[in-house]
């Protein structure tokens, strides 16, 4: 489903895709998913040259829950020194926060088909593991503490 959204990406970065096929949920539960993207990029980080890529030039990308596993790929491998470092990341509609689901955003596109504001939450949770009974407290932002709120406010606020 997504060799000619690779193959465009390969193209317009000049850079060499290598998808991987995770397994997925709830047959795998979490963190099985991030583990096997994580064992995929730091093989390929490593072996690179064995393909004939530049390490220097890897780009990882996804899409929802790859998006989501992406961001948290690049973010375990940002202080690593044992490898080459990443040159980018694409993040297309990742699920990225959930401490405030009432910023612009969330507001903007909460009815948007086909991540339905509703469905995105739910989807986290199960994606998680977690119990679906604490979606009204998400969307009145009683399951985050206060004093994590405060913490957070900077990088998590609608300024």
């Amino acid at each position: 489903a997504y060799e000619r959204t690779c193959r465009y990406f390969a193209r317009k970065s000049n850079s060499v895709v290598v998808s991987v096929g995770y397994r997925l949920a709830p047959k795998h539960p979490y963190p099985t998913q991030f583990e096997d993207c994580l064992t995929a990029t730091i093989h390929f980080l490593r072996t690179a040259q064995d393909y004939g890529v530049d390490p220097s030039r890897i780009i990882i990308c996804g899409d929802s829950s790859g998006g989501t596993l992406t961001a948290a790929v690049a973010q375990t491998l940002g202080n690593r020194r044992d490898l080459p470092k990443l040159r980018a990341q694409i993040l297309i509609y990742p699920f990225l926060q959930c401490v405030d689901l009432n910023l612009p955003s969330y507001q903007q596109n909460e009815k948007v088909p086909i991540l339905l504001k509703e469905r995105t939450v739910a989807l986290g949770l199960k994606y998680l593991n977690k119990d679906l009974s604490v979606m009204e407290a998400m969307f009145k932002g009683c399951h985050v503490p206060e004093d994590l709120q405060l913490k957070y406010q900077k990088w998590v606020s609608p300024d």
